[in-house]
């Protein structure tokens, strides 16, 4: 299309929502592909579910970091002297009434742990999958987004093309009216004319309801609310950087750039993880603790004792429950490599699609292309037959026919070459690279 053909499209699609919306919002095919990603309803949860896995990811690093607890307490007591086996002449054997006070602080600090560094990777490798996962999410909604784009781009086409169809008909009315005011065609000619001339009317206002529809499903698909008044504008195909057209090299491409096989890769890395986390809870445990401690009565001296210790802890035998455990993980392991071909084949499926996809796309604009060009070219002809009275309003109402077909056949081409380009772009992991 060329760009006398946006100016009217633009104008043709506006003009009819001006009762609904005074200035329409126009948005090209990448900035509702941006829009979808970011203001996405399921993106938007995606990315709080990927904050979630970082929290907990923070949590699991606090496992290596040092606990210290401060206790303080200030008690009324008597105590028993025999219940310490101690007795002494002309003393009661519990005490009168004292007031206590003790401070402590503890401090703990884990030295060695091999399992629980294990623990921390796993946290790790799961908070970057979430992400991962995030973003693909938002690679989702924006290809949803764009999906809604083309079609209200598809639905304004078409009723830019039945409003030429319309003029046209209207041309072709005129002619016929005059021949049969002349006595040169009968007045079926008249009548067949203005029978098509209806019939394009009615594609025309069904076209237009089109587009109020898909203008709805837009708004839903960038979370705007549902009276927006919105205009695609802009061509439907648009590049995307890096993006091949050989299949080995887009193959290549999506093995390095989608976004779900890197973050089942990770998982797969868990899952491994969690294998040696079990394997290396039989190592031992190394760790050291201590306390400051003054305690005494208040209106007296406090005294101060501490304590500081390592400690060893190495479990050898715990009723085979960890060897059991590392079984059921090895099959989880398994699980996963599975998974994770399986993607792998997927991946390189769509890739090979995608690029099929493409050169189809491109072939079925070029043959519409020139199908419009010959319908059109026989349009003239007939309209030139018609006037010179050599042929009835039969061949130009066939000939008006192929127009609307082929101009319908180019959108739909064109739709599709923008589909196609989208697809591949989320095929190969390149949905945001796009110019």
């Amino acid at each position: 299309m060329t760009a006398r053909f946006w100016q009217v499209l633009t104008l043709a699609v506006a003009l009819p929502l001006g009762a609904q919306a005074p200035a329409p919002q126009r948005l090209t095919l990448a900035e509702a592909i941006t829009r979808g990603r970011s203001s996405g309803v399921q993106a938007a949860l995606s990315r709080l579910s990927a904050q979630i896995a970082e929290m907990r990811q923070r949590q699991r690093g606090g496992d290596v970091l040092p606990s210290v607890t401060a206790t303080s307490t200030l008690s009324r007591q008597t105590m028993n002297l025999r219940e310490f086996g101690l007795s002494f002449p002309g003393m009661p054997a519990v005490t009168d009434p004292f007031t206590l006070f003790r401070g402590k602080v503890e401090v703990q600090q884990l030295i060695y742990n091999r399992a629980t560094f294990d623990r921390m990777r796993m946290a790790r490798d799961t908070a970057i999958a979430a992400g991962l996962d995030a973003e693909r999410v938002g690679d989702l909604t924006a290809a949803a987004a764009a999906t809604a784009w083309l079609r209200l781009a598809s639905s304004q086409e078409t009723v830019v093309a039945r409003q030429q169809d319309s003029i046209i008909a209207f041309t072709l009315i005129r002619m016929a009216g005059e021949q049969v005011d002349a006595g040169t065609a009968a007045r079926i000619e008249r009548t067949r004319t203005a029978t098509q001339g209806a019939a394009i009317r009615t594609q025309l206002a069904v076209a237009r309801n089109e587009v109020s529809r898909a203008q709805l499903d837009l708004a839903r698909a960038l979370d705007l609310p549902p009276a927006s008044a919105l205009v695609a504008a802009g061509d439907p195909v648009i590049a995307f950087d890096g993006m091949p057209t050989d299949a080995e090299a887009a193959v290549a491409v999506a093995n390095v750039h989608r976004l779900d096989l890197a973050a089942e890769r990770r998982r797969a890395g868990v899952a491994a993880s969690a294998l040696r986390a079990i394997r290396d809870e039989f190592w031992p445990t190394l760790g050291t603790s201590g306390y400051l401690q003054s305690s005494g009565q208040p209106n007296d001296h406090l005294y101060r004792t501490w304590s500081l210790g390592v400690g060893l802890s190495w479990p050898i035998f715990d009723g085979f429950r960890r060897d059991r455990r590392a079984d059921e993980q090895r099959l989880r392991v398994d699980a996963a490599q599975l998974r994770l071909h399986d993607i792998e084949m997927q991946v390189e499926s769509d890739a090979r699609m995608a690029v099929l996809d493409m050169a189809s796309a491109r072939e079925q604009v070029t043959l519409a292309t020139e199908r419009v060009r010959l319908a059109e070219q026989e349009l003239s002809e007939a309209q030139e037959r018609f006037s010179a009275g050599v042929a009835g309003s039969v061949e130009t109402t066939n000939a008006q026919g192929q127009v609307a077909s082929a101009h319908d056949a180019l959108i739909q081409a064109r739709v599709t070459a923008g589909a196609a380009q989208v697809g591949a772009a989320r095929a190969l992991g390149l949905l945001g690279r796009m110019n």
